[in-house]
Parts: structure tokens; sequence; C-alpha cells
């Protein structure tokens, strides 16, 4: 059989697409296509194959080949666009390197061990919504190929995926907007987006399968409600609803190919909803005055479960702990106790139970079982086995958690201040332990009993509610001494109206006064604020993981971070000057406002300048300017030594 060929444009230069005659690589040649390929993709390296749909004005086959192994971690997959130019029929010349392609890279994945390959891969393949407008997987290529989540290479080289989650989060857009605008000339599109794209792998994953999900089988009848407008009967049903109908009730499509062409579409579905087998169905109650009809009153007594096998029924033996039936033979024929409610009631006319019952047994034969089978023969006795499914592990206690020891050296030196230890420290440092430990010995035995065999804490720190001459006399300070108990509630009360100030805004007496934006900060600088940590701590993540990765090839890449982090508190400076500018312009407005009011009314207003400046701005960027800060000097000496060295 000959190779399928094409003519083909790639980077605006016409030639032909083929493969070579071992079938190992696909190769295009420029035109006249006399001389050696100037392409060559072994199959073996190809990640994916896409193709424009049949409706589509051009027809072009996308080639996605797997980053080569001298191109470092996060390199970005290269792509290849072949579009096809025949002038007599481009889309059959397409479709058949396409579909040996499809085969070919099929049968080389079906006998590749490192391939994954979950259950149902050939049903869940990229056919969902996921799937882009314009381009298409090759049907034959994901027939068997597991879905595209599994692999991280492909989530980082889908765009289209990357776009989409983009659209649903405003706040990743924003991230990765300002950290493009950033990035210099020397790094690529390709190699931002995947070193961007390395770490958000797993947001990537959970939104293609969260675009894949389908909606399951429900109970479509309960839906349907018939109304009367005017005297006429008004029905509304899709296709999909009577697909569902005829698939959920075997009755239905029973009397439906019985019927039906000799009663129209239209007419058969208005009898049926207005029938006694309707509300039947549905388990609501009919009566004989209810409509009747001759059709569907024949089949009001017929079973509606014939066609729909049953897991638990079609056992040899029905585990003792779900048997139902077994319990009633258990009583020995006596019951007592008090009568059953009348809805538990079995009745002819009204088997609602029965019916929903019926059907939640049909839904859920079609759905993948995620317990254990009663029958499998795995050596374990039935009532064990489904115990062990109906266990209640909500209630468990919480299992004990695996982690892994990290033993670090010196660990002092990573909580320890660059300017060495502090004036506590080094006063604690001086002191003998000895005389410690005796002065501690002697203020133990120095402590008041309160009466009943304890010890009076409050007369042992010297607290005298009593006094009130702490703060005119020259006592040494101590524990229990006023000033020492005001300056610990100021400390603690500071402290919540800090954390209060960051999360609710500051809080005053009068209502109209209240501001709750983080640090009286304005709204819109406040949420600045926001998307300019974000970004920081973004290039904080890759300084980091370029810097601790010690591979020389990233010298470049790390200086380009360095910067960026540079940049990041520039950018945090000038947040701060523009709130302090706002704050200004709010404080001189105020001004105004409070000296035309004393020219009317000849009284002073009493006003408290808002903060909100540039100061809580960079109280609230604290921490991470702290992180730039010591990234920058940890590169800036690294930097020093590596050029002593060199």
């Amino acid at each position: 059989m000959a190779l399928p060929r094409g003519r083909t444009t790639y980077k605006k230069k016409d030639g032909i697409l083929t493969l070579t005659d071992d079938r190992t690589a696909l190769i295009w040649t420029p035109m006249p296509a006399t001389g050696p390929p100037t392409v060559s993709l072994a199959l073996e390296n190809i990640m994916n194959l896409q193709q424009t749909p049949d409706g589509a004005p051009k027809v072009i086959l996308r080639v996605i080949e797997k980053p080569k192994s001298t191109a470092g971690e996060g390199a970005a997959p290269s792509q290849f666009l072949f579009q096809f130019t025949s002038p007599s029929d481009a889309r059959a010349e397409a479709n058949a390197i396409r579909d040996l392609l499809s085969q070919l890279l099929a049968a080389a994945r079906e006998n590749d061990p490192n391939v994954p390959k979950p259950a149902g891969a050939g049903q869940n393949g990229a056919n969902g919504a996921g799937a882009s407008a314009t381009m298409s997987f090759a049907s034959t290529v994901n027939a068997k190929a597991p879905p595209k989540w599994f692999d991280d290479n492909t989530l980082k080289a889908d765009t289209e995926l990357q776009q989409s989650l983009m659209k649903k989060d405003k706040d990743l857009a924003q991230t990765y907007s300002d950290a493009l605008a950033l990035k210099p000339t020397s790094i690529s599109q390709a190699a931002f987006n995947a070193q961007f794209w390395s770490t958000r792998a797993g947001l990537l994953r959970a939104h293609a399968i969260e675009l894949n999900q389908k909606k399951g089988a429900y109970n479509v009848l309960s839906t349907i409600k018939p109304r009367t407008e005017d005297g006429q009967f008004k029905l509304s049903i899709t296709s999909e609803q009577i697909s569902m109908i005829l698939q959920q009730h075997p009755l239905v499509r029973r009397i439906y190919n019985e019927n039906v062409p000799k009663l129209s579409e239209s007419e058969f579905w208005s009898r049926f909803f207005l029938s006694k087998l309707s509300k039947a169905l549905r388990g609501e109650r009919f009566t004989e005055n209810d409509n009747a009809d001759v059709i569907f009153d024949r089949y009001l007594n017929a079973d509606n479960s014939f066609g729909v096998a049953s897991k638990i029924g079609a056992t040899q033996k029905v585990p003792h702990i779900i048997d139902l039936e077994a319990n009633e033979e258990n009583q020995g024929g006596f019951k007592s106790g008090n009568r059953k409610d009348v809805e538990m009631r079995p009745r002819a006319n009204i088997p609602i139970i029965k019916t929903l019952n019926s059907l939640s047994e049909k839904i859920m034969a079609n759905v993948a079982p995620t317990d254990l089978d009663p029958s499998a023969p795995d050596g374990l006795v039935d009532d064990t086995r489904i115990f062990d499914e109906l266990t209640l592990r909500d209630l468990r206690g919480d299992a004990e958690a695996s982690r892994i020891m990290l033993n670090v050296k010196e660990q002092s030196q990573f909580f320890s201040n660059q300017n060495g230890q502090s004036e506590e420290a080094k006063i604690y440092e001086k002191q003998v332990p000895s005389e410690v430990l005796f002065e501690v010995q002697a203020d133990l035995e120095t402590l008041d009993d309160d009466g009943s065999g304890g010890i009076d804490l409050r007369k042992g720190i010297g607290v005298d509610d009593d006094s009130d001459s702490d703060g005119e006399s020259e006592k040494n300070p101590h524990v229990g001494s006023r000033g020492a108990r005001k300056q610990a509630q100021n400390q603690i009360l500071g402290g919540m109206l800090k954390k209060r100030s960051e999360t609710h805004g500051v809080f005053s007496l009068g209502a109209a006064d209240e501001d709750t934006s983080p640090m009286s900060i304005p709204p819109d600088i406040a949420q600045r604020c926001v998307l300019t940590n974000a970004t920081s701590t973004e290039f904080l993540k890759q300084f980091w993981s370029a810097f601790l990765s010690g591979d020389p090839a990233r010298t470049q890449e790390l200086a380009y971070y360095a910067e960026s982090l540079r940049r990041s508190a520039e950018r945090i400076d000038a947040l701060a000057g523009e709130a302090e500018k706002v704050r200004q312009q709010v404080i001189e407005k105020r001004k105004r406002e409070i000296k035309e009011h004393y020219e009317r009314t000849r009284k002073k207003l009493r006003w408290q300048p808002p903060k909100g400046g540039k100061d809580s701005v960079l109280a609230l960027f604290e921490a991470t300017l702290t992180g730039l800060n010591s990234a920058l000097d940890m590169y800036v000496s690294a930097l020093g030594e590596a050029r002593k060295n060199g």
C-alpha cells in the first residue's frame, strides 16, 4: 500500500508531507521535493494530533512534539502547523495522513508500558465540552489514548484550556497579564507559558475534568409538567427527554413500538401524559374518575422492569445484612407494634414506593459502580464485605498523619536576625544560671498563702488594686505593677486593633465614619494591592525554584527573576505613594469642610485625620517586602561569591 502524500505549506513555504518508508517518522520536504526533508518528526516523540473540522475553510494539521531532552525542565512542547493546499481535494489528503498517523500512534501507545491506561479511557476521550471550537483531536488517537488531564505536558500545551481557565478565574488572568508584561525579551513566549503553568498543572487538570463532566440520568417524568391554556392542552418535551423516557421505562418503549406510527408522535405523547399510566409511572395517585384511555389503560398492571438487569438480584445469595425478606422470615410469623404509616402500606393505585425504588434501580444500573460487587469471589464473607461498605466512616476518628521527618541542622540560623542576637538575648547570655535559680527559689519561698493551701499569685507578683501610687513613686518596675499591667493591656489591644484593621478596616463610634477597607486603604488601591501581592508572590516562587535548583543553565533566568523582584518592590512603593496622595486629598477636602462649617456656625469640629496612606500600605506589605528583600540579599550574596570563585 502506497504511503499517503499531501501538498502543504509550512512557515509559508510549499512542500510535501508524508511518512518515511519504514513508517517511523513524519517528514516534510520543500518543493520540488527532490532534496532531503527539512522537518522530521519521529512518531515516538509525537504527543498529539489536531485537525480542523470538516466545515472549516482551511485544512490544517497540527502536530505536537514532546520537548527535547536537552531543553531542560519546564520546556514547552513544539508545535508544527501544516496547511494542505491541494487544488483537487485537500481534505482527503489530510484525512489519509491523519488516519495513518492515528493508527500508528495508537499501536505504539498500546505497547508502551509507560502510558497510563485508566478504565474507560476509550469512552472518556477529549470529545467533551473542553474541546476546541476550531480544532478537534484526531478521533482514532483519542479512541484509545488516555484523557489529556493525565499528562502534565499536554495540559501545559493546551492553550485553549488555559484561556478557558483564565476566563473563569479573573485573578489568575490578571496575574498572568502582569507577569507577561514584565517578561524580558530574552525569554520566549513559549518558555514563559511553560514556566507559568508548570506550577498550576493541578488547576488545569481540575478545570479539564470539570469541562468533561456530563449530567447523569434523572427522573425525567417528574420534570415534564403538561398544562392547559385557554382550554388547550400544552406540552413541552424535547427529543432528549423522549429518549430518556424510553430508556428508563421499558413499558413505554413497548407501547411506543406497538402504536407508532399508527398514532402520530404528538398524539401519542399527549394521550400518554393524560393517562392513568403516566400517573402510575410517576408514583402519583390515580382514580377511576381520571381520563380513560383505551391504549394505555391496558398496561396499568404490566411489568415495567423487563430488560433491566439487577446486580443484586442476579446474585445467587443476597447478603443477610440487606435482605429485607429474610428479616421478615426471622420474625416467625408474629408481628406486633404500631400499624405502618399510610404511605408505607401497599396500595394498588398509589405505587409510589415501588415506583421510585424501581426507577432508582434502573438509573443506577447504568452508572459505573464504585462499590464492591457482592458476587465477586474475593474470599470474603458476604456480610463482612457489605458491612465494610456500609460503615459510617465519618464517625471514625482522624487517622494519624504520616509525615516525613525533616532533620535540619543548625535550625537557629533560620530564625536569627540579620543583625545577630537581640538585646534581650544578650541580657540573658550574661546571666549566671546558678544565680538565676537561687533567686527563683527565694521568690518561691516568699510567696503568700491564699488560705486554702494554694499560692496567692496576685500578691506574689505585687498586685495591689487599692494602691494608686505606682505611677508617682520611683519603685523598681516589676511584673505586677500598675504600669506593667497597663503596658501589657495596651500591647494586647494594639495587636487586636491591627489585626482587625487589616481584615475589616478601621472601626469608630460613628457609623458614618467607619471604614471597612483593609487598613483604611481606598478600595481601588486595595484591589491593586491584592493583585500586586499575588504577582510578587508568583515571582518569589519562580525565583526560589530557579535559585534552589543549582542549574547553571538557569543563570539568565535567575537574573530575570531577581530584576522582577526589584520591580515588585518598586511597584509596592508606587502604590504606597498613590495611597498617600489620595490620603492627602481627603485631608485637604475635610479641612475645607471643617473651615466652612466653622465660618457658618462658629463651632469647631473634632476630627482625626484618616489612615490608609503610605504607612498603611507598607504595613500591609510588611511580610511580602521582607520576603523580597531576603531573596534579593541572598541573590546578591550568591552572585558575589560566584564572581570571586570565577
